[in-house]
């Protein structure tokens, strides 16, 4: 591919300061919208009268729909314009949050969460591919995405804290509408500073509708199923049903793939080294986190009897980490180049959850420990393992490489917390939330902390041993528009083979 410079990119992250702050505000309703709702959990659950199941379908039913829908969406997105379907799904989202106003009912909140999740699918995705198009060089890329993703770690880190706040003064409705002004700012920051898709870039092929259902229904079954083993651990059917409908429906998917004239999903594109490394450093470093918080959350308030407010501030190390982070990712990746800052941050989510498996039951320093290096990681990761994903793939695709990359992390971290979850539930005896525990039962937390810590440091440090020696066997080709603005830094740089 020549080397051609769009004679739209800015020239610097200044000059497209009204882009990036739409691009944030989509990234940043991303990460506010579960955290602050989950504080509101307790109040829906006493004003709409609805118990424990109801509950975590109104959080389970966003996340579902969300990771199942991004791959349709990114591949629409990719076939008729990323400007255009985020714009439409940032009206669904404001319109979906402004009905939040309206609801009287479970079944109503559920089905509002679902038109959210309807609505993430079509713009969290499009947040980072647009990021990436903005500039023709990594390093401006890499201080795009940066800064988009500090605004919604801030959101997150926030969020809870502003939602307890909120809830003493004010409805719990008052959470979602706050998606509103939003949906708005990034609105009106995208249709200002993004220009239209040229149609040059876009991907002409036919959308294959059958790939699309089998895909969605396929990551739907696989974001269930480990729910269902951490709720109702290795003896529950339906679990087993979702697994076996996961796998069943991932094979079909994959065969119809190679066959169809007009893919959903290029499987061969998905196969480059630089593509599936990206993949599977996000799968990595979503499973040790997922695990880790899930481990860790029990850890603080159930073993250790701390009271939420305190178990908050003991997260503190983790989100002055993944918060201050932005300063430390530009110089890092300067110094180390995309590919060696992917494989090092990933390598650093492991080690931190290893040292919280062998050390976290000795002392409240080695989990702080943990989370300092987990937080670490995961912030250049985040990152440079997205960055590398779309520069692995032909510029008509990096929508649906951007909702490839959410939706490995998606699947890992529900797998994380269900690998967690599930071992727990068959070391600990008696009831979990029923403290303070007995003596017998701090020792089976522990053991259940080192066996599903084990189990998750395993696999993780596999994923990305594997990926590690899949990367290297990216052999250097003529430059990218990609590569070029990387090379001429000076920088360590991957070249995709066209032919793989």
């Amino acid at each position: 591919m020549n080397a051609v410079r769009s004679p739209h990119s800015p020239r610097s992250l200044r000059g497209s300061r009204v882009a990036l702050a739409g691009l944030a505000a989509v990234f940043l309703f991303e990460m506010l919208d579960n955290s602050v709702l989950n504080v509101a959990l307790p109040t829906i659950g006493r004003e709409l009268q609805v118990g424990a199941t109801g509950l975590q379908w109104v959080t389970t039913a966003y996340s579902v729909v969300f990771g199942g829908l991004m791959l349709a969406a990114g591949a629409v997105a990719d076939r008729y314009g990323r400007r255009q379907v985020m714009l439409v799904g940032l009206v669904l989202l404001g319109l979906a949050s402004l009905a939040t106003a309206f609801v009287t009912t479970a079944d109503q909140l559920i089905a509002v969460r679902v038109a959210t999740g309807i609505a993430a699918a079509m713009t969290t995705p499009g947040s980072m591919a647009l990021a990436f198009r903005l500039f023709d060089d990594d390093e401006r890329r890499v201080r795009a995405i940066t800064v988009i993703s500090t605004v919604g770690l801030v959101g997150l880190a926030v969020g809870p804290t502003v939602g307890g706040l909120v809830l003493a003064v004010a409805p719990w409705q008052v959470l979602l509408l706050v998606n509103v002004p939003i949906a708005g700012l990034a609105f009106v920051g995208i249709r200002v500073g993004v220009t239209a898709d040229d149609p040059a870039g876009l991907h002409r092929a036919p959308v294959d509708w059958t790939g699309a259902a089998l895909g969605t229904v396929t990551i739907v079954l696989a974001l269930v199923a480990p729910t269902r083993f951490a709720d109702g651990g290795l003896d529950d059917w339906t679990a087993w049903t979702a697994t076996a409908g996961a796998i069943g429906g991932g094979v079909w998917f994959a065969v119809r793939q190679r066959r169809v004239e007009h893919p959903l999903l290029d499987l061969a594109l998905v196969a480059r080294p630089l593509v599936s490394s990206g993949l599977a450093y996000k799968a990595a470093t979503g499973l040790a986190v997922a695990g880790l918080g899930y481990l860790v959350t029990l850890h603080l308030q159930l073993a250790w009897g701390w009271p939420p407010a305190l178990a908050a501030i003991g997260m503190l190390p983790q989100v002055a980490v993944l918060v201050a982070g932005s300063a430390f990712v530009g110089p890092f990746v300067r110094r180390v180049g995309l590919g060696h800052a992917a494989w090092s941050s990933a390598a650093a989510v492991v080690v931190g959850l290893a040292v919280y498996t062998v050390l976290g039951p000795l002392g409240y320093g080695w989990i702080a420990l943990a989370l300092v290096l987990v937080a670490a990681g995961m912030r250049v990761v985040g990152v440079v393992a997205g960055t590398n994903v779309l520069r692995g793939l032909p510029e008509d695709r990096t929508t649906i490489g951007a909702a490839l990359v959410d939706t490995s992390s998606e699947v890992a971290s529900a797998v994380g917390v269900a690998i967690a979850g599930t071992v727990l539930g068959a070391v600990f005896t008696g009831s979990l939330t029923a403290t303070p525990w007995t003596h017998a039962q701090g020792v089976a937390f522990d053991h259940a902390v080192t066996i599903g810590g084990s189990v998750l440091t395993v696999l993780a440090g596999v994923l990305v041993v594997w990926t590690m020696v899949r990367a290297g066997r990216a052999r250097p080709t003529a430059p990218s528009p990609a590569a070029e603005g990387v090379a001429s830094e000076g920088r360590p740089e991957e070249h995709q083979p066209a032919g793989r």
